[in-house]
């Protein structure tokens, strides 16, 4: 009977009409979650930021307090009885707040100016508790006190100082291209109706959105995220500060910086619009690590591997 059955069922298959396949094409890559393309501008409802010089902070203290010695009713004060400094910060940007995979440390350029800031309130650096935030959230995560500071790649900007204070400038970075090292891309302008990466709440995404080109502005929640992005055709080109560009390059030989910089981008430290007294201290803590040669070595440690030269720390500049 089997013997039977199985005829049976061959001499079907043979009579019957051959089935379809179905074409099957290549499998679309997944983006990463968050991922927006053509986001929608920022409501313009509010008044334009006044004209500054957003590169201008508040004169440091002279002489700063010994470590462990914070002046009664200051905000260092607080943070010191508090027990650690409360530090907002990237994860996911290789040489300046990356999280080492041996250690599982945060580690980088921003993480040591954190670092220099703690060891300057309590004489113990590692009294920090690092809180990640992305681009996005780093305003809000200073208006709605959920930190003490912001180190994360920062650009000071005129629209920004309306919401919260920063530091002297700590590192002058620029925009730049990242793209395929096979291609010949070396300027926005060539990226007319093509995908552009970069962060969701950055200066970079505004300069994609904005560009006479009209590229296509793709945002996403993390830098490394445009990387995947880039890696996967999924956009033609990524485009952020030259500094986070130079630890993609790092991580993976087959892209390349592209083109010269084509923005001023200065670093600051984000600071609470209310704690005036901190952004005088952060600023002293800044001064003296130029001074001590920490911010140099500290270049030479995470920076000086992308083979820049290393250039001379930002002069501090003071309204008052």
């Amino acid at each position: 009977m089997l013997a039977l059955l199985l005829v049976g069922v061959t001499g079907c298959a043979g009579g019957g009409k051959p089935v379809d396949l179905a074409t099957v094409d290549s499998v679309q890559r997944p983006v990463p979650v968050g991922a927006e393309e053509n986001p929608a501008p920022p409501s313009t409802s509010a008044a334009p930021a006044p004209k500054c010089d957003p590169t201008e902070s508040l004169r440091p203290l002279d002489p700063l307090p010994e470590p462990g010695r914070m002046p009664a009713g200051s905000t260092m004060k607080a943070i010191q009885d508090s027990g650690k400094l409360i530090a907002g910060v990237d994860q996911n940007t290789f040489l300046f707040g990356f999280r080492n995979p041996t250690t599982n440390l945060l580690e980088g350029f921003d993480i040591d100016r954190v670092r220099d800031i703690a060891r300057a309130i309590f004489g113990d650096e590692n009294k920090v508790q690092f809180k990640v935030v992305t681009s996005a959230g780093r305003i809000d995560a200073l208006k709605n006190k959920q930190v003490h500071v912001v180190v994360r790649t920062m650009t000071a900007t005129c629209a920004r100082w309306q919401d919260i204070n920063f530091s002297a400038i700590y590192y002058q970075a620029g925009q730049r291209l990242l793209v395929d090292r096979a291609s010949d891309v070396t300027s926005l302008d060539q990226l007319g109706g093509k995908k552009v990466c970069a962060a969701k709440g950055s200066t970079s995404i505004k300069t994609i959105a904005e560009h006479e080109a009209d590229p296509v502005p793709v945002q996403v929640d993390n830098w490394s995220d445009c990387l995947v992005m880039l890696q996967q055709d999924q956009v033609e080109a990524m485009s952020t500060d030259d500094t986070i560009l130079s630890g993609m390059v790092a991580q993976d030989p087959n892209v390349k910086m592209a083109g010269p910089r084509f923005t001023q981008e200065p670093y600051g430290i984000g600071i609470p619009k209310e704690n005036e007294d901190m952004v005088r201290f952060v600023n002293g803590v800044l001064e003296q690590s130029v001074a001590s040669g920490s911010w140099a070595r500290s270049y030479d440690r995470w920076l000086g591997r992308t083979g820049e030269p290393r250039p001379k720390p930002p002069a501090p500049r003071y309204r008052d």
